[in-house]
């Protein structure tokens, strides 16, 4: 009889002891977080650990950093599972440089009623070169800007 009033006590006790000896989520989290710190690869993943289930997130440079990252931290004490949300960055998009030929026939269209202005187009840049009177300056200057080159070079148009 004095058994069974003790065996609920041992089941408890035993309980105890095994839940006491699995490691807490802080220190899991606390494991998994320097070793992240140790591999420059993954400095900018962040983690959270609940039930010994590791959830991470941030960006690595590739696949292979990423199931590298999975399997680091599938390796330490205490990590259940690993549910890895790291993404890979998107390769930059190539940059794309327009043609002079649009800007170069705009620039001709605006410039036709300045016989004595001449205006080339190289890489964007629209060179002048010639004179001008100040007041046709202003309103060629409008124009040009209007065509959103990279720059308006008039270091060789005298303005009068």
């Amino acid at each position: 009889m004095k058994v069974l009033k003790v065996l609920p006590l041992l089941i408890l006790a035993a309980g105890l002891v095994f839940t006491g000896c699995k490691p807490k989520d802080a220190d899991v989290k606390a494991a998994v977080e320097k070793a992240l710190k140790e591999n420059p690869a993954t400095a900018g993943v962040m983690v959270m650990v609940t039930d010994g289930v590791a959830t991470l997130s941030g960006e690595v440079a590739d696949d292979a950093a990423k199931t590298a990252l999975d399997a680091s931290v599938k390796a330490i004490k205490g990590v259940k599972s690993v549910v890895n949300n790291a993404t890979i960055p998107a390769p930059p998009a190539p940059v794309v440089v327009t043609a002079d030929d649009p800007l170069t026939a705009a620039v001709k269209d605006a410039t036709k009623d300045h016989p004595s202005v001449t205006a080339a187009v190289a890489d964007g840049v629209i060179k002048l070169t010639g004179s001008i009177e100040k007041a046709k300056w202003i309103k060629l200057k409008q124009a040009l800007d209007a065509l959103s080159p990279k720059k308006v070079d008039a270091a060789g148009l005298k303005i009068n």
